[in-house]
């Protein structure tokens, strides 16, 4: 098949989530087949609540990204995962 990009908005639980900590366990559970494309980037929402936008490299295969939606979501700190974008490379 070939490779797809796919951006991922994972939210906090709350504006006092020690984003630098979140980034650095969601570097932690990144899973086998997928690979970190660039930094995760910081995306304002409202009232000083950002959300973490990671963009992952995966298979381009039904459910590619479903493993690291689960990760993520099993992370202390994270309120909600959902892929916002997905692309060929």
């Amino acid at each position: 098949m070939g490779d797809v990009a796919a951006k991922i908005k994972i939210m906090p639980e709350s504006v006092d989530t020690d984003l630098v900590e979140l980034k650095e366990k969601i570097k932690g559970v990144i899973p086998a087949g997928a690979d970190l494309h660039g930094d995760i980037v910081e995306e304002p929402i409202a009232f000083g609540l950002k959300a973490l936008i990671v963009t992952l490299i995966v298979d381009d295969e039904e459910g590619g990204t479903e493993p690291a939606e689960e990760a993520f979501a099993k992370v202390s700190g994270v309120e909600n995962v959902q892929v916002v974008d997905v692309y060929r490379i």
